[in-house]
This record gives structure tokens, sequence and C-alpha cells, in this order.
């Protein structure tokens, strides 16, 4: 499309005219007698506005075509939009069908969505449901592998306890036999046994001669001597025990109150039933779950 322009103006016949309308009033201005009167100064003032606006003219002629063009293309542009308009609201319509068609399908797809989702829910809560039982059944199984072991645990501790007893018992035999030969050996196995069994956390000891009494690691075995404040040890007849630090049983001991000398018996010596009946004031404790040794 071309680009229309607005005619062109003679300008030379207007400038002519300006020029000789002010040569005018120059001449009138020259012939008049000075000074002028009013006539000639109207006159002059009437050739130079004339002049003035003559030399104007074409410029205000061109303007206003150049104006009334600018309108013209305006209003072109306008009809011719005018016409699209209908192009414009037919592809509007089309829009507006593919979206309904777009909406429909997301409407579909939102059902099936929110119906996968509530099967999944199900299935989700079916599948909780079933692992809750086999978590319960589980738990129920490894309580009663707990308990047995527990029940086990403490089966080899008691007949640990009651073999390292019997050590024990024999040791204090041989001590009171005078057979340095004997003595030694059976010292030697005592130490073996006790190794063997500190690697499980079970921990043999004894009360040493003349140690203050302490009714937290000791266990007097006489009833009618009482252990006081100013009791000692006399004598240890039975080792105690701890179980990976926790006391497990006290060691049994014979008590000299003050300054009472020491009375050892001749040749008895405390076997696994003496040892076992003398304990019964204070059983074997039970070791807490997190405190049971290795195998």
């Amino acid at each position: 499309m071309q680009e229309s322009t607005a005619p062109r103006v003679a300008k030379l016949p207007f400038i002519i005219g300006a020029l000789f309308l002010v040569a005018l009033a120059y001449f009138i201005m020259r012939q008049a007698k000075h000074p002028l009167g009013a006539l000639e100064v109207l006159a002059c003032v009437v050739c130079v506005g004339a002049g003035a606006v003559l030399g104007v003219w074409p410029w205000v002629l061109e303007y206003r075509s150049a104006e009334k063009l600018l309108e013209t293309a305006a209003l072109t542009n306008v009809v011719s939009q005018v016409q699209n308009l209908e192009q414009v609201a037919g592809q509007i319509g089309g829009a507006t069908a593919q979206w309904q068609s777009v909406q429909e399908a997301a409407d579909k797809t939102a059902r099936q969505a929110r119906e996968i989702a509530e099967k999944m829910a199900g299935e989700a809560k079916a599948f909780q449901n079933f692992m809750q039982q086999a978590n319960d059944s589980e738990k129920a199984a490894l309580r009663l592998e707990a308990d047995k072991f527990r029940r086990v645990e403490a089966d080899w501790l008691q007949v640990l306890v009651r073999i390292l007893d019997h050590v024990h018992a024999l040791n204090r035999a041989a001590a009171q036999s005078r057979q340095p030969t004997v003595v030694e050996q059976l010292g030697r196995f005592q130490s073996a046994c006790h190794d063997a069994a500190r690697r499980v956390g079970l921990m043999a000891f004894v009360a040493a001669a003349d140690e203050k009494f302490d009714e937290q690691r000791h266990q007097s075995v006489d009833s009618k001597n009482k252990p006081t404040a100013e009791s000692v040890i006399a004598e240890t007849l039975a080792n105690g025990y701890t179980l990976q630090g926790a006391l497990l049983r006290p060691a049994l001991v014979r008590v000299r109150n003050g300054e009472e000398q020491q009375t050892l018996p001749e040749t008895k010596v405390v076997t696994e039933a003496e040892a076992t009946t003398e304990t019964t004031t204070q059983p074997v404790q039970k070791p807490a779950e997190d405190e049971l040794p290795l195998a």
C-alpha cells in the first residue's frame, strides 16, 4: 500500500504578492507627507499585514491538506480494522468452542484422577492394615524369642555361677590342705575359669581379709554375729559376682566385730548347696535387657 502525500501549493505567486504589498506600504510611506497621517499609517499597516498573511498562506494551505490527509488515512485504517472484526470474531468463536472441549476433557480427566486417588487410598489403607498386623505378629514372635532368650540366659548364668562357686570351694579346700602343688594348680584352674567367665561379662570378686564390711558388696552368713559399722571381713566363703558392671550377688563372708579374734573352721569347705542356701536372703538379680552378656 503506497502512502499518499499532501498536494504541493505553488508558493511563488503568494510570495510575489506579499512583496508587492510590502513595497506598496513602503511607497506610501515615502510619498506621504511627514509626519504621516492616520490614513497613511493605516494603509501601511494594512499592506504589511496583508503581505504577511499572503506570504504564510501557502504553508497554511499545505498544513490543512496534510491534516485532512491524515484524517482520511486514519478513517481508512479504522474502516479496515472494522472489516477485520468479523474475522477476529470468528477466531474468538472457534477458540471458545475449543476451550469448551478442553474444559470437558479436563473435567473427565479430573474425575478419573479422583477415582484413581480413591482407589489408591483404599489400597494404601489395606496395605497399612496388613503391615500393622504383620508388625504385631512379628513383635509378638520377637517378644517370645526375647523372653526365651532371657530365660536361657538366666539358666546358663545360674549354672556358670554354681560352677564358679564349686571352683572357689575347691580352691579353699586346697588352701586348707596346705599342699603347695595342689594350691598352685587349683589357683591356676580358678584363674582360667574366671578369665573364661570374664569374656561374657561375669566378674568374680572376693573380700580381702580385714577389709571393712560393706552391705552393698558383702553378705554375712552368720545370723548370730550381726555385722556393725566396725565389723571387718574375717573370711570369704563364696565369691561375689558382677555382670557387666552391675552387682549380681554380694560376696558371702564371715565378719569379725571389733578386736575379736578370727576363728576359722578346721576343715570345713563350703559346697554348692551350702552357698546356694546361704544366698537365699539375696537372690541372683536378673540383668537388664541391654546388659545381657554376649555369647
